[in-house]
């Protein structure tokens, strides 16, 4: 090795300890880097004699909510002036982030996931979805065609339309009802695999009345149907 190189290599070990120095070595104890991005729904008020004070912040949905004007979140869905829109609008009262839009579609949602978990005999999907009693009938129903060795053949065609038809709010509890008209296809098979109801080359329309309801005292946002009616 050269003078040159020696002095270089100096330089570099020299330059290697002043850096140690200021920025310091991991011991695993370093705090995380500051992400920005990560959603903060909680701030800790740090000037609170008590020091556990935790203040919830809105979230971003329920501060738009809040600026929006009633007849945004409930206009195009009902008639204009009709009992049914008064009766969102109180429930707007108890449940200022509700959208009737976004519920509609939630229903329709809901709709389609309930009728095709029960022609399965699917009872963890259908209950988080459906109130105590409704379900009781439906789990019923499910055990009587599983004793049976009955089991369907379902396909959902599609909803052809889906409507509000009556809204209220009974203390912090709101039901709103809704008509579904829907096309299947729905086949019931004995043990056999004989077809005892229905027709598989057939589409039936069907006209269902449910209503949905939940407790606008509560933090939970989900709607659970109530009740059921088939015409």
């Amino acid at each position: 090795m050269d003078i040159y190189t020696l002095f270089f290599l100096a330089i570099a070990v020299v330059i290697f300890f002043r850096l140690r120095s200021v920025l310091g070595k991991r011991t695993g104890n370093e705090r995380p880097p500051f992400d920005p991005y990560t959603a903060r729904e909680q701030v800790r008020d740090d000037a609170d004699t008590g020091g556990d004070k935790v203040v919830t912040l809105p979230t971003a949905r329920a501060r738009m909510q809040d600026q929006m004007d009633p007849d945004e979140q409930i206009g195009g869905v009902v008639k204009p002036g009709s009992a049914v829109e008064t009766a969102l609008k109180s429930l707007l009262s108890a449940d200022p982030t509700f959208n009737a839009r976004e519920f509609v579609d939630g229903a329709r949602l809901a709709y389609e996931m309930i009728v095709t978990a029960f022609a399965s005999g699917d009872k963890s999907a259908l209950r988080p979805l459906l109130d105590q009693d409704v379900y009781a009938g439906f789990e019923a129903a499910i055990d009587e065609r599983n004793a049976a060795g009955e089991t369907v053949d379902f396909t959902f065609i599609g909803l052809d339309k889906s409507d509000i038809t009556e809204a209220e709010l009974a203390g912090s509890i709101a039901q709103i009802t809704m008509r579904f008209k829907s096309q299947l296809i729905s086949v019931t098979k004995d043990s056999d695999g004989r077809v005892i109801d229905g027709d598989p080359s057939e589409v039936t329309e069907m006209t269902d009345i449910w209503t949905f309801a939940r407790d606008t005292s509560q933090s939970d946002p989900n709607w659970k149907l109530v009740a059921t009616e088939a015409t």
